[in-house]
C-alpha cells in the first residue's frame, strides 16, 4: 500500500471516532460525533519563567527554566452541533478603508516610539452582535507601523491578556532578543519595551504577530496580526501613492463568536470562511495604475492564487523589497506570511474583479472542489505612468561558506491505532506529527549552528504530502534553485524573502547570512504546523 492511501485510510478511521464539522468543504461521509469540549488553559506555567521581561541583551540557553514536558492542553476541538454564521449577515461591498496607523509618540528624528496594548475586545462586525477578538490597540484591523531605514525603534508592549504572549517582527532585520522568540513570553498582566534600528537596505514589506509555544495559531486567528511597513528616503518608486491590501480570514460561528479549532484546522491549518480585506468582506476597491500597492497574505494557513481578469500585475517587490526590474503576471502565488508590492496594468478604465484561484495543496481528511474565491470588486482608473526599467541593483551573489539541510516531514504512524487511543494520547500523537529533521521542537534545545556573518547555503526538502511554508526568522534569503522530480529550476528572479513555499519532495537551495548573535528559529509558517512541533532552533555564534 502506498504512503498517501495509507494515510487517507488512517485518517478516515480517526474520522470515525469523532469529528464533527460544519465545513461546505468537507465531504459529509467523514463526518462523525464530538471529539471533546473546549478548554483554555494558560499555555505556559509561569513559575516555570523567570527571566526579565523588559528586554534583555542576551541569552544563556541553559538558564531558561522551562519545562520540557510536551503540553497538548493547547488543542482543542470544536463541538458536534458547530454552526458557522450564514455569509449574508457579513456587511460586505462596503468602499475599502485604509488602515488604521500606528502613532509615532515621538518627536525626537529618526526614532519611533510607540506603545502597543494586547487586549480582549468586543467589536461589533455583524450587527447586533459583539465579537470577542485579541486585538493591538483594540482595533481590527491592528493599526500599521510604517518607518523609515535608520530610525530607532522603542515599542512598549502591554499585555493584558490571560494568557502569554510575544510580538515577532516578521521579516525584520532585528536582534534575537528582541525578536518575539516563544523563549521570550510576555506573561499576563506584563510588558516589556522592544527596540531595535531599523538596518539601512531594509525597505520591504513585513508585518508583525504573536509568537508564543503552542498559541500562535489562536492569537493569529483571534486578531493578532498587523502590517509593518519600512521605507527607503527615496527608492526608484517611492513617489508613487501606495495602497495596502491586508488578507486575513476569519472564522465565525452563528453567534458571531470566534471558535476554537477543529481536527480538521490541525491538520491542515485554519483556512476562516470570511476571506477579509483591510477587515472588510468583498469590499470595492479604488486603484489605478500609478499606485504602488503592498499585498500581505496574513493568514494562518490559507494559500492565494490572486487574479484579475482583464488585468495583469506588475510585480515590483517581495517580502524584503524591491526587485531588479518589473515583471508581468497573469497571477500572484501568495503563501501563507508571503507578501509583495505590485502594480496593475489594463488597458483602460474599467471595472474588475480580484479573486483567488484555486490550489490544491493535498490536505487530510477534506473533499474540497476546485472553486474560484471572489475577494472583490476594483474600479481601476489609468494613469500615466513611465516605470524605471532598473527598480535595484542587487550585489554579486557570494559563494556559500556552508550548508544545512532541513526536512520537513510528518510522522504517519502517529495516525496508527488513533481508534483505541484516549483524549491524551491523540492529543500527544498530533502534537508529534508535525517534525523538522525527524523531531518534533523542543523549546529548550538546540538544533542547528551557524556564525555570524558567514553566508550558507540551506537545503530544504519537503519530505511530506502536502505543502509547507519555510520561514526563518532574522534574515532574508534568495532562492537559487529548486528541483522537484529530478527536473532543477534556477530562481525565475533575484529576490529578497523570509518566507517560501516548498511542495511535497520539492527541495529548495536558499542563500543566506545571520547577522546578530543569538537564537532564531525556522519553522513551517502554517501556524498550526508551527504550534504541533515543526520548528527548529537555530544558535548564532561568532
Amino acid at each position: 500500500m502506498n504512503r498517501r492511501k495509507f494515510l487517507k485510510l488512517n485518517l478516515l478511521s480517526l474520522a470515525g471516532v469523532g469529528v464533527a464539522y460544519a465545513n461546505p468543504h468537507m465531504g459529509h461521509d467523514m463526518m462523525d460525533h464530538d471529539m471533546m469540549g473546549h478548554m483554555d488553559h494558560n499555555m505556559m506555567d509561569h513559575n516555570m519563567m523567570d527571566h526579565d521581561m523588559m528586554g534583555h541583551e542576551g541569552h544563556d540557553m541553559d538558564k531558561i527554566p522551562i519545562n520540557r514536558e510536551i503540553d497538548t492542553s493547547f488543542i482543542q476541538f470544536a463541538q458536534k452541533d458547530l454552526k458557522l454564521l450564514d455569509q449574508k449577515y457579513f456587511p460586505k461591498g462596503e468602499a475599502l478603508r485604509a488602515l488604521p496607523v500606528l502613532k509615532n509618540e515621538s518627536k525626537e528624528k529618526n526614532v519611533f516610539r510607540a506603545t502597543i496594548e494586547v487586549k480582549e475586545s468586543q467589536i461589533e462586525v455583524i450587527k447586533g452582535k459583539k465579537t470577542k477578538f485579541y486585538t493591538y490597540n483594540g482595533l481590527i484591523p491592528a493599526p500599521k507601523i510604517e518607518v523609515y531605514e535608520g530610525d530607532k525603534v522603542e515599542i512598549l508592549v502591554k499585555n493584558t491578556l490571560k494568557e502569554p504572549t510575544t510580538i515577532h517582527w516578521h521579516g525584520l532585520l532585528v536582534p534575537p532578543n528582541q525578536d518575539g522568540n516563544p523563549h521570550d513570553a510576555i506573561l499576563a498582566g506584563q510588558e516589556r519595551i522592544y527596540h531595535f534600528t531599523i538596518p539601512q537596505d531594509s525597505a520591504g514589506t513585513y508585518w508583525y504577530h504573536p509568537h508564543p509555544h503552542f498559541i500562535s495559531s489562536k492569537q493569529v486567528f483571534m486578531g493578532l496580526a498587523g502590517c509593518f511597513v519600512v521605507k527607503a528616503k527615496k527608492d526608484a518608486l517611492s513617489h508613487l501613492k501606495e495602497k495596502d491590501l491586508m488578507i486575513t480570514d476569519l472564522r465565525l460561528d452563528e453567534n458571531a463568536q470566534i471558535p476554537h479549532n477543529t481536527l480538521i484546522d490541525w491538520l491542515n491549518g485554519r483556512e476562516g470562511e470570511f476571506v477579509l480585506i483591510n477587515g472588510q468582506y468583498q469590499p470595492k476597491i479604488k486603484l489605478a495604475s500609478n499606485e504602488r500597492i503592498r499585498i500581505y497574505n496574513t493568514s494562518a494557513a490559507r494559500y492565494l492564487n490572486l487574479r484579475i481578469q482583464g488585468a495583469k500585475f506588475i510585480l515590483v517587490g517581495t517580502d524584503g523589497g524591491l526587485i531588479e526590474k518589473p515583471i508581468f503576471k497573469d497571477e500572484i502565488f501568495l503563501t501563507p506570511a508571503s507578501r509583495v508590492e505590485v502594480l496593475i496594468d489594463a488597458a483602460k478604465d474599467g471595472e474588475f474583479k480580484l479573486e483567488s484561484g484555486y490550489y490544491d495543496r493535498d490536505k487530510m481528511m477534506v473533499k474540497e472542489e476546485p472553486n474560484t474565491l471572489f475577494l472583490a470588486d476594483i474600479s481601476f482608473k489609468k494613469e500615466k505612468l513611465q516605470l524605471p526599467k532598473t527598480l535595484r541593483t542587487f550585489k554579486p551573489l557570494e559563494e556559500p561558506k556552508d550548508f544545512k539541510e532541513v526536512i520537513m516531514s510528518e510522522d504517519h504512524m502517529q495516525m496508527n491505532g488513533l481508534m483505541n487511543k484516549n483524549e491524551e494520547e491523540l492529543k500527544i500523537a498530533l502534537a508529534s506529527m508535525f517534525l523538522i529533521n525527524g523531531k518534533s521542537f523542543d523549546l529548550n534545545g538546540v538544533d542547528l549552528h551557524s556564525k555570524v556573518g558567514v553566508v550558507e547555503d540551506w537545503i530544504v526538502i519537503n519530505k511530506s504530502h502536502m505543502d509547507h511554508p519555510f520561514h526563518i526568522h532574522g534574515t532574508q534569503f534568495e532562492l537559487i534553485s529548486s528541483k522537484l522530480n529530478g527536473e532543477v529550476k534556477k530562481a525565475e528572479f533575484r529576490a529578497l524573502r523570509d518566507t517560501i513555499n516548498v511542495r511535497p519532495n520539492e527541495e529548495l537551495r536558499l542563500r543566506m547570512k545571520q547577522d546578530f548573535i543569538g537564537h532564531r528559529m525556522y519553522h513551517c509558517h502554517i501556524l498550526e504546523h508551527e504550534d504541533l512541533g515543526m520548528m527548529g532552533n537555530l544558535e548564532v555564534d561568532e
